[in-house]
C-alpha cells in the first residue's frame, strides 16, 4: 500500500496556490500591524508548525527556526530560516533555554490528545528562555463549536480558559488573552483585502462580532 502524508494531502485539497498568496498577504498585515507588539527585531523565534510559512516569512526577528511535520513545506520559506522535519510536539533538535518566543497558529487542535499538548507546552517551556514567550493562535471551541469539525485534521477541542489552565500550571504567566480575535479561517466570507485586515486589526469591536479564534501570550516564568 502507498504511504500516503495526510497533511500533504489535506493541505493541497484545502488551499490552491491563489489562497496560498492570499493568506501570506494576511499575514503580511498582521505581523506588521499587530504580532510586532509581542516580538522584537532581537528576539530568536520558532515558529511550531510553520505550514506554508506566513507567520515566520514575514514576522521582524534576530533569527528564525521553523518546524513542520509535512518537509515539503520547506519549499515556502525565505532563505535564511532554519527548518526542522519533526513533529509539532518534539524540539529534540533545540537545546534548552535557546528561544526567546515559540508562536504555534492554528496548531492545537490537530494534535490527537491533550497528552500530546501537555508535552508540547513541556517542550516549549525547556526551550524558551527564562521571560521567553509562547504565543497561541487557534480556534475557540468556545464560539466555533459549529464549524470546527469541518476539518478533518481537527482532533480536540480547547477554548481559551483550557489553555490558559493548563499554561498557568506549569507556571506560564499569561500577560495578553483576547477570547475572540480572528475569524475562524481565512475561507471565510469576509473581504480579505490588505485594507480589511488592517482596518479588522485597528478595530477590537469588530472582533467581538466576527472572531472565533484566541489569541493568547504566556511568558515563562523561572527556569
Amino acid at each position: 500500500m502507498k504511504n500516503y502524508n495526510l497533511l500533504d494531502i489535506l493541505y493541497k485539497h484545502r488551499f490552491n496556490e491563489k489562497e496560498i498568496i492570499q493568506k501570506n498577504k494576511i499575514w503580511k498585515i498582521l505581523c506588521r500591524y499587530f504580532l510586532n507588539k509581542y516580538i522584537t527585531k532581537n528576539d530568536i523565534v520558532l515558529d511550531a508548525g510553520t505550514g506554508f510559512g506566513e507567520f515566520i516569512n514575514n514576522i521582524c526577528c534576530k533569527e528564525k527556526y521553523a518546524v513542520d511535520a509535512n518537509e515539503e513545506n520547506a519549499k515556502f520559506l525565505a532563505p535564511g530560516i532554519k527548518f526542522f522535519k519533526s513533529r509539532h510536539n518534539n524540539f529534540s533538535f533545540l537545546v534548552n533555554d535557546s528561544m526567546d518566543v515559540i508562536f504555534m497558529s492554528n496548531f492545537s487542535e490537530h494534535l490527537l490528545t491533550k497528552d500530546d499538548l501537555l508535552h508540547m507546552i513541556l517542550e516549549a517551556r525547556r526551550v524558551l528562555r527564562p521571560g521567553g514567550r509562547l504565543i497561541i493562535l487557534g480556534p475557540n471551541i468556545r464560539y466555533a463549536y459549529k464549524e470546527y469539525w469541518d476539518f478533518f485534521d481537527h482532533h480536540i477541542p480547547l477554548s481559551h480558559r483550557a489553555i490558559a489552565e493548563v499554561l498557568e500550571a506549569l507556571n506560564f504567566k499569561i500577560t495578553k488573552l483576547i477570547p475572540r480575535f480572528l475569524p475562524y479561517t481565512t475561507k471565510s466570507n469576509l473581504p480579505k483585502s490588505s485594507f480589511f485586515v488592517w482596518f479588522y486589526l485597528k478595530f477590537p469591536f469588530l472582533w467581538l462580532l466576527a472572531g472565533k479564534q484566541m489569541f493568547i501570550v504566556a511568558v515563562k516564568q523561572g527556569n
